[in-house]
């Protein structure tokens, strides 16, 4: 077996996390978590809206829409990206039903699609600061 050079093995012991003593399964336990997993479709459909806010340009925008609506010029401004830029995250996000928009005469204005994006997003930002303060 190859051994690992010391930074090797400091990034391996950092990795490693808690794990059971004993390999005995509880077979109660396993048995009444699997109606409660999750079902591999709905995973992957979370792991793609997850990804879809994995990007701090799309998190930014989502930030100016949840304190008001704004039209494609003002989001640009605001964020010191081109329209073109804004256009293209808003497009990914109106896929996943995070925003909805509406015309009026030649602009376009954005807003957070319903409360469960604006509760999520605040929950999430809510969250990082309460970890923040207490490590």
């Amino acid at each position: 077996m190859k051994e690992l050079n010391p930074s090797q093995k400091s990034l391996s012991q950092e990795s490693d996390a808690p794990s059971c003593e004993s390999h005995l399964v509880n077979l109660d336990n396993v048995r009444s978590l699997q109606p409660e997993i999750l079902p591999i479709d709905e995973a992957q459909r979370m792991a793609e809206f997850f990804g879809v806010l994995a990007d701090p340009s799309r998190l930014r925008l989502l930030s100016c829409l949840a304190k008001q609506e704004l039209c494609v010029c003002d989001l640009a401004a605001s964020l010191k990206i081109s329209e073109s830029g804004v256009s293209h995250q808003l497009r990914l996000l109106r896929t996943l039903r995070l925003v909805k928009h509406r015309k009026e005469g030649r602009n376009v204005y954005y807003s957070l699609a319903d409360s469960h994006v604006i509760n999520l997003y605040r929950e999430v930002a809510e969250h990082l600061k309460e970890a923040e303060t207490k490590f």
